[in-house]
């Protein structure tokens, strides 16, 4: 699957998007995934309270279910003005 990074997560990780072959069940499945590769995954992933996510370009939570996605997407919020 596709993942994307955003914004200081982008930073923080140093690429603007990888493909990674997982068995993740969920969102939060993969995020545990990614910050047991490298420090940098650790840090850009510390604070899941200050985290977005997207799945398949819909708004979506940590617990949302993987089977089948094709994208995720993580950034922090966004504001408006």
């Amino acid at each position: 699957m596709d993942i994307l990074y955003f914004a200081w997560v982008r930073e923080r990780i140093g690429v603007p998007r990888e493909q990674v072959e997982t068995t993740a069940a969920t969102v939060a499945d993969l995020v545990a995934e990614l910050r047991a590769r490298e420090d940098r995954y650790d840090l850009a992933f510390s604070d899941l309270d200050s985290l977005r996510v997207a799945v398949d370009q819909e708004l979506a939570d940590f617990d949302t279910p993987l089977a089948g996605v094709r994208e995720v997407a993580f950034f922090p919020p966004m504001t408006g003005g």
